[in-house]
């Protein structure tokens, strides 16, 4: 039985190989990320199949960054494709600018706060202001909020802490950077585990290697969404 907690990445170089994966998967997986990096490779017609054909849901991650018109008029081709999440930067004018390209449309807009592949010293290089990742990441979380986001991205270990925002209520926390007990962390830096995400406030996990490359996908997503099921949904 699916969860759609569970979020599984087709991070995977082509829409042929993510088709494959989401029919080796089956129905033990009902919610798909299709990212950046498959954009070239055919992601977003990959997207429609998974919808019509399978009656999958889509996330579909581009984290938008631009100024508010550019923001606006792309979010707005996107919401033709029946698309479920979609990504943005937690910046307030370009949340307040994809919620109005999303305007007329059931697709959710998520903010970035700081990606859970970046620790202290990432920010300091990207001139980042000062200031421990968590707290900027509930900062960012609140501020996103504040300009209309559906809900927002962040690590599982800040999960509990904006979960406990008052503008937190309503809203979705989807946490990437999760991977189960013994998995390689690979280029994720801020992790937790499906169980302890889900038990923090996190609506949805989004994990993708540690299914993508087991030897028995089905099972290791199954393996995931049992994790998930012994888990208590904290809402504040």
């Amino acid at each position: 039985m699916s969860d759609d907690r569970l979020i599984v990445a087709l991070d995977v170089p082509n829409a042929l190989e993510g088709l494959k994966m989401a029919e080796t998967l089956g129905d033990s997986v009902s919610f798909y990320k299709i990212g950046l990096g498959m954009l070239t490779g055919g992601g977003l017609a990959l997207a429609g199949e998974l919808k019509a054909e399978m009656g999958k849901r889509i996330f579909l991650d581009m984290k938008l960054f631009d100024i508010g018109a550019t923001v606006e008029a792309a979010v707005r081709g996107l919401a033709q494709f029946d698309l479920d999440f979609l990504t943005v930067h937690g910046d307030p004018h370009v949340v307040r600018a994809a919620k109005e390209g999303a305007s007329g449309s059931n697709m959710k807009i998520l903010g970035v706060t700081i990606l859970t592949s970046l620790d202290r010293s990432d920010l300091d290089d990207c001139l980042i202001r000062d200031g421990a990742v968590p707290d900027l990441v509930i900062e960012r979380a609140g501020r996103a909020f504040d300009a209309g986001a559906d809900g927002i991205i962040a690590s599982p270990q800040e999960a509990a802490a904006i979960r406990a925002l008052p503008e937190s209520e309503g809203r979705l926390i989807v946490t990437p950077g999760v991977r189960p007990i013994g998995a390689d962390l690979g280029d994720q830096k801020r992790v937790a585990t499906p169980f302890s995400a889900i038990s923090d406030g996190a609506d949805h996990v989004v994990v993708g290697r540690p299914i993508r490359d087991a030897n028995d996908r089905r099972a290791a997503a199954e393996a995931i969404i049992a994790d998930i099921a012994t888990a208590r949904h904290n809402r504040a």
